[in-house]
């Protein structure tokens, strides 16, 4: 489970920007693009440095989109995954993952389709994006029911990380660096 001591989530797509959160103070790293061959390492590295790894299930490369790909991630010690894709959070749940589900906000239609989505699925976690609709939000806060909500996406400056923690997400994931140091 995700810890929320510091709201703050490092979002990384490269092995650069994972060194550089492995030394931020956030406690947990959203890796968004990798491939299977170095997921064991990033694992080990986050371990070593007192950080939780969530896997982007979606985007890596070689990783089954089924249960034995999540199994898998489970056998290497992830502390959970990422995905838009309710089929991959039932597979994570079934082997013990934790799990986030991303919904991109984009009109009224996508609201109503991620609340239906969100009540089949039953996520850990729940991540909007963009990150910058305090609005939609307060919504999701309102029904989501106990789900934690993570905002992501377009949050490029610290009025809009306080912002949407203010607005009720319980951490923010970012991928700019300065704002790691919250």
């Amino acid at each position: 489970m995700l810890r929320f001591e510091n709201p703050v989530i490092a979002a990384v797509r490269s092995g650069e920007e994972l060194s550089d959160a492995l030394l931020s103070p956030v406690d947990a790293v959203f890796l968004l693009k990798s491939e299977i061959g170095g997921l064991k390492g990033a694992l080990t590295a986050c371990e070593r440095a007192g950080k939780q790894l969530f896997v982007h299930a979606d985007m890596c490369d070689g990783l089954g989109k089924d249960r034995a790909g999540m199994a898998f991630l489970a056998s290497l010690g992830a502390g959970g995954i990422i995905s838009t894709r309710s089929s991959i959070i039932a597979a994570a749940k079934a082997a013990g993952l934790s799990t986030v589900q991303r919904f991109f906000i984009i009109d009224s239609v996508s609201v109503h389709t991620a609340l239906e989505s969100l009540q089949a699925s039953l996520p850990d976690y729940v991540e909007l994006m963009p990150g910058v609709l305090p609005k939609q939000i307060r919504l999701f806060r309102e029904r989501a029911g106990n789900r934690r909500i993570i905002a992501g996406g377009l949050i490029g400056e610290k009025e809009e990380m306080l912002a949407a923690l203010s607005a009720g997400a319980d951490a923010v994931s970012v991928g700019k660096k300065e704002l790691w140091y919250l």
